[in-house]
Formats: C-alpha cells, structure tokens, sequence
C-alpha cells in the first residue's frame, strides 16, 4: 500500500460579506459583525491505493477532487482525519506555477526544476531531454512572457515529467498544448504507469479515465458517491449525469 486515506475531511471558513479592504474586515471583525459559513470541501474520505496502480478520480466541478490532490501532495492539511503517503510525490496541478516570466525557457527549466525538488546536476544532465520533449527548438533562450499558453504548458509539463516518481498527481494534464503535444503527453503519461509508477489522475474526460486507470474513485460533494471498477463506476456517473 503506498497510500491510505482515512476519513479525510477538509473545511473552509467562508464569508459572504462584501467588504472591500483589510480595515473594513478588522473594523467589522472586532465588531462581532463577520458571519462564517461553513463549507466542506471533503468529508469523510477513504480509500487506499497500492503501488503501480492508477486510480482516476471524477465528478463535477466542486465535487473536491482538486482539493482532494492537494491534501495527498501535501499543499493542504486536512480537517480532520489521517493520510499515510508512501514514497515522493510529483504533483502536476498547476502547471507552470513556479515560472518566472521575466527569465527565458532555459533559465525556468533551472528554476521550476529546483522548485520540484531536482538537482542542478541532474536537470543539466536532463536538459536536452526536456528541450526536445517540448519541441520549444530556439524559443528556449526567449523570455517566457513572450510564449503562448500553450507553449508554457508544454515547457511546464517536460520540466515535471522528466523525473519517475513513486507517485504522480495529475489534474487535467492531458489537454496541454495541440493534439501532437497532447499524444505525446499521453503517451509519456502511459510510459509513466507502466513504469510501476502510482497515478492519482483528475479528468473530465471519461474516455480518458476508461483507457487509463485502474480503479474510479467518483466524489460528489466531497464525499466517495461510490469506488471500484474504472467501467462499472464510468457508467453509473455517465447514467447519472445524463438523468441529471
């Protein structure tokens, strides 16, 4: 087993009072006058995951599979309840995060590397690699302010991939860059997995989910609506989803 979550829970305070600055919030604050909302972006989530599996992860916008990720990566501590984490973790969630507009293709590899955790020596060692995985060619000495979206997510998406984790986490990879980039990704994603890699993989892409992993996990209003076969648990939430 290289992940056990148990009743893992997560709550944000919420406030809907329109206040417009921080003096306005203290002043209002000290007054006793902020109402608090709570709202549970998880409750009471379980499941365990053994290692090389790859798991897919689904529901609707807000169901808490993003902050679900983010618990595991270790990026948010959970409420309530216990995650026991086998092995390193690279999280693809916000691909390019750690860039530096200011600063060239080459001169992010270095930086967004370090960032996850890469040494110097190997990210040199690495760097013809990830060139060449985001077919940046000569736009690599160009500053980053200057790439399309599409090409920061290609350049974000070599960086990550270019090292075997125990565990990756994925949100919504797969639509980085045009349909080649997008193959290619997809195929370095499958090259991953059977490397014995263990993946935790977001899509709204059922057709993805049904090719790609193991097991479903399918979250609804941040509770497990229901767990198991990647085809069973596909075409419950599809049924559901067209009821609805």
């Amino acid at each position: 087993m290289i992940i056990r979550a148990k009743n893992i829970s997560m709550c944000y305070m919420m406030t809907y009072d329109r206040i417009k600055s921080i003096k306005e919030y203290m002043v209002q604050l000290i007054k006793g006058k902020i109402k608090y909302e709570e709202f549970w972006a998880l409750k009471d989530v379980s499941f365990e995951v053994q290692k090389g599996e790859v798991i897919g992860i689904i529901g609707h916008n807000g169901a808490g599979k993003s902050t679900l990720l983010k618990v595991i990566s270790g990026i948010l501590k959970p409420t309530g309840g216990e995650l026991e984490v086998h092995g390193n973790i690279v999280p693809m969630l916000e691909l390019g995060s750690g860039f530096d507009t200011d600063l060239t293709g080459r001169e992010n590899i270095f930086l967004n590397g370090a960032i996850l955790g890469y040494s110097e020596e190997y990210l040199k060692a690495k760097y013809d690699e990830i060139v060449a995985f985001s077919g940046l060619g000569k736009f690599i000495d160009v500053p980053i302010r200057n790439y399309s979206s599409g090409m920061l997510m290609r350049l974000a998406f070599s960086i990550a991939t270019v090292v075997d984790p125990d565990i990756l986490i994925v949100d919504e990879i797969l639509a980085v860059g045009d349909a080649d980039f997008q193959e290619k990704s997809k195929a370095r994603m499958k090259e991953m997995m059977g490397g014995g890699t263990t993946v935790l993989f977001v899509s709204h892409s059922l057709e993805q989910i049904r090719e790609m992993c193991d097991r479903v996990i399918w979250l609804d209003h941040g509770q497990v609506k229901m767990h198991g076969n990647t085809q069973e648990v596909c075409d419950a939430y599809e049924a559901g989803r067209n009821d609805g």
